[in-house]
């Protein structure tokens, strides 16, 4: 039992079980304990690996994109790059080293950053160090400008976000919540009383899962979108069909971990619904682009051009098809089919590269998204 367990101990002791999402924000985000403010997960030394950890060219492929989109909005003279959970800064400083393909959008860019956690925006800070740009930091996505057009990158941003779980019983959906058992150790249970908001049709013993706080930040987003223009990309992993199950799962020194046994000492994340956030942004007015898997976006950003280059100059140019087949490859180590891609736009706007002409279907909206 750690400090972060016995402070979430005595909170059910005196106000009763708690929600799946209150859990999953104390375990990430307490002030003293939580996992993202303490400490760098990232890398051999952490607990995972992202796509931009894996290679250059992952970050460098985003940043082209944004460069891109800039010019099909009609080069303005100033725009905000925003990464949303930048981790440590290695995803931007990439992008940034490719916009100097089009000066003309480095020099319109402003960079900014919106991050919680405070070791890693020293990361942040000394990985950026010498862009050229001089980022800024917010703890929220409210502290963004609202005076300028917008490009947003979100890498793993969605996944880390809470969620509320439902189970289907004969007498409707009730809350799935954590509280203690006779041990004192935590343990998952049910909401005595169903949730009558929730009238979504499914099967006795379903279970559901769902992100209030992630579609509630898709659906502001989008509205800066519309109100300011610009566009967003979302790449995470997850599915592009809503559906009954749950996927929470803890992540410590590269393995999955109970998710009740050292809250604060584990990522916990769960696979997002690309579905129902397309529905929010939509229904928030902007424009929303067929998904795309990872390994089609950077295939069509042209990844096998730029590996061929980096690997002429290489000393190990086999590590560098490593990288590509962990990015875009299929199966337990590869990343390309899990992680999909999601771009949304300000109405009217072009379509951003690469996914021109893609081709999916948004699944129905929950009904509680009514």
């Amino acid at each position: 039992m750690n400090a972060l367990y016995e402070d979430i101990a005595l909170m059910i002791e005196a106000e009763g079980p708690i929600g799946v999402d209150r859990f999953m924000a104390l375990a990430l985000g307490h002030p003293r304990h939580g996992y993202y403010m303490t400490r760098d997960p990232f890398g051999l030394q952490g607990d995972f690996i992202t796509a931009p950890e894996i290679s250059q060219i992952f970050g460098e492929l985003l940043g082209l994109l944004a460069a891109m989109h800039w010019q099909q909005m009609g080069e303005p003279r100033r725009i905000a790059l925003v990464e949303l959970g930048p981790g440590r800064g290695t995803l931007m400083a990439d992008a940034l080293r490719a916009a100097k393909a089009l000066p003309g959008f480095a020099a319109a860019l402003e960079v900014h950053l919106v991050e919680m956690s405070p070791v890693l925006r020293r990361a942040q800070g000394e990985t950026l160090a010498e862009c050229g740009h001089q980022p800024r930091w917010h703890l929220t996505i409210d502290d963004l400008p609202d005076d300028l057009p917008l490009i947003i990158l979100a890498n793993e941003f969605f996944d880390a976000l809470p969620v509320r779980h439902f189970q289907r019983l004969a007498d409707g959906w009730h809350e799935r919540l954590i509280g203690l058992d006779a041990e004192r150790r935590l343990t998952f249970g049910l909401a005595p009383e169903p949730v009558a908001q929730i009238t979504l049709a499914g099967p006795e013993g379903a279970l559901f899962e769902t992100s209030p706080i992630g579609l509630d930040i898709m659906r502001r987003l989008a509205g800066r979108l519309v109100r300011q223009t610009g566009m967003m990309l979302v790449v995470d992993y997850g599915h592009i069909r809503s559906g009954f199950g749950e996927s929470l799962q803890a992540v410590r020194q590269h393995r999955f971990a109970p998710v009740l046994e050292a809250p604060g000492e584990a990522d916990i994340t769960a696979h997002v619904d690309f579905a129902t956030l397309a529905i929010a942004a939509k229904r928030s007015g902007a424009d929303v682009h067929p998904f795309l898997t990872q390994a089609t976006l950077l295939e069509r950003l042209g990844i096998d051009n730029r590996a061929k280059i980096l690997k002429a100059k290489a000393e190990n140019p086999a590590a560098i098809d490593a990288a590509v087949q962990r990015l875009t490859g299929t199966g337990e180590a590869g990343m390309g089919q899990l992680f999909k891609a999601l771009a949304i736009t300000s109405p009217g706007s072009a379509v951003p590269a690469g996914f021109e002409g893609a081709d999916a279907r948004l699944s129905s909206p929950p009904a509680q998204e009514d």
